[in-house]
């Protein structure tokens, strides 16, 4: 595979690219700024780009402002933000087990977030933040269950995904329960967020979300190669150095904090981190998926669903509803192609 590389001045420091994911990766980039800018500049009050730019850079008019700033580009970025999170997650899921079906929406870490959101939502008045934090509660407590119930001697990435199939449909048996016992209002409320919503989002569901990131995102990329290694097998990486035990925790640990900062934020939004490593390995053309290709491409998934969403389909829907039916079909594509390879 070819590769671009940058030095510094003096050569001191340099950057070794590889051609095509660079490509893809700025591709991506300039396709989820794209969708950005439309959800910004359409809708009801139509603006320009120049107004949009005007607004952002400071000397835009009052109601201009308002509309993008308030209603919009809260709603935009926690669209990217929330993407680029699931996208990484299911590239780390996907890696340590070993399986493209490896997605925290498969193996039942997206439906320990909604529980913990679930019982926040129908046993007490809590707002926003109090979702968000029975949100990451949940995830973090299906993790561990997950991981312990797996571990036998180690943990092996079947038993991973086996394990985290059984107890995903446990969660939702749970939710559909929590949710029979609630009254009317609670009950509607809650069958809204577990469809995976971004209808209402504002500016304090953007920052958590940007700032979980600026932590996690440097931490996968530090633990990337030995991710890359354990998609050797555990005797390869062992021998290569990596203490696969060690690392399989702590990339699952990166994971389970990304899925369930993500499903704070917009509730359960299925199959962007399903898809989104697959979509990139294959555009990529690489043996694994790679983290930056996967978050841009979860970002722009969720961009483009929600874009979809609201505009193309003449209702405001939850973006939920449009990656649920993508993804869908591109779960019955992807296990076909398995079955082929068999």
């Amino acid at each position: 595979m070819s590769a671009i590389v940058l030095r510094a001045a003096g050569g001191r420091v340099s950057l070794r690219l590889h051609r095509r994911p660079f490509l893809v990766g700025a591709a991506l980039a300039l396709l989820t700024f794209a969708t950005v800018v439309l959800a910004l500049t359409t809708g009801d009050f139509p603006l320009s780009v120049g107004q949009v730019l005007a607004v952002l850079v400071g000397r835009g008019d009052p109601g201009d402002a308002f509309i993008v700033e308030t209603l919009r580009l809260p709603r935009v970025l926690t669209a990217v933000l929330v993407g680029a999170a699931f996208g990484v997650a299911g590239a780390i899921f996907q890696s340590i087990t070993r399986n493209p079906l490896g997605s925290p929406d498969v193996i039942g870490f997206t439906a320990g977030s909604a529980s913990g959101a679930l019982l926040v939502i129908l046993t007490t008045s809590g707002g926003a933040v109090a979702i968000a934090l029975g949100s990451v509660a949940g995830g973090v407590v299906t993790a561990a269950v997950v991981y312990l119930l797996a571990f036998r001697g180690g943990v092996q990435g079947y038993r991973l995904v086996l394990v985290g199939i059984g107890i995903g449909y446990a969660l939702y048996s749970l939710n559909d329960y929590l949710i029979t016992r609630a009254t009317r209002e609670d009950a509607l409320e809650a069958s809204h967020w577990l469809v995976g919503s971004l209808n209402g989002r504002g500016w304090e569901h953007v920052w958590p979300v940007a700032a979980a990131l600026a932590v996690l995102l440097p931490l996968a990329l530090l633990l990337s190669r030995s991710m890359q290694l354990l998609e050797l097998g555990d005797d390869a990486a062992s021998a290569l150095g990596v203490g696969v035990q060690r690392a399989r925790l702590a990339l699952a640990a990166l994971a389970v904090a990304l899925t369930a900062v993500g499903t704070a934020s917009t509730g359960p939004v299925l199959f962007v981190a399903l898809a989104s490593p697959q979509i990139a390995r294959r555009l990529t053309r690489a043996a694994v998926p790679g983290l930056g290709t996967s978050a841009l491409t979860g970002a722009t998934l969720m961009a483009a669903g929600d874009f979809a969403a609201q505009r193309l389909l003449d209702q405001d829907l939850p973006v939920g509803v449009v990656t649920g039916l993508v993804g869908g079909v591109f779960l019955a594509w992807l296990l076909t192609q398995e079955w082929r390879t068999r």
